[in-house]
């Protein structure tokens, strides 16, 4: 299962860039990202080596905050997809902490799901 990665940035010009660069440089493969804007930055980076990512963040100077179980879901790009995989997660007691677009093409289109219960979720779709 792939990882997420949050770590906090300055909202100034090439933080993004030095930490990505650093990820590239050491043969990590971001799957997606999503930074939340502020004086202090939210990045959230998924990746499927962690441990690798982790060494890369930090040699950089920065902080991972945190580490979490980050599962990708392939959606056809209809009406009501979202709806029936979170309908599935909620009847199941499968809290969404949070889950963003990752991706897509070709009538699909891939979402990443956090929660404390991934495993489960996993094995529910």
């Amino acid at each position: 299962m792939s990882k997420e990665l949050s770590v906090t940035l300055e909202d100034k010009p090439g933080t993004l860039a030095k930490l990505t660069e650093a990820l590239g440089a050491a043969g990590v493969n971001i799957e997606t990202f999503f930074v939340a804007p502020g004086p202090k930055s939210n990045c959230r980076i998924v990746v499927d080596d962690a441990a690798a990512a982790r060494k890369a963040i930090e040699g950089a100077g920065y902080t991972v905050d945190n580490e979490r179980d980050a599962l990708a879901v392939d959606l056809d790009d209809q009406a009501g997809a979202l709806g029936r995989v979170a309908r599935k997660l909620a009847n199941a007691q499968v809290n969404i902490e949070s889950a963003y677009v990752a991706g897509g093409g070709s009538g699909k289109k891939k979402i990443v799901i956090i929660s404390a219960d991934a495993e489960k979720a996993k094995g529910l779709l």
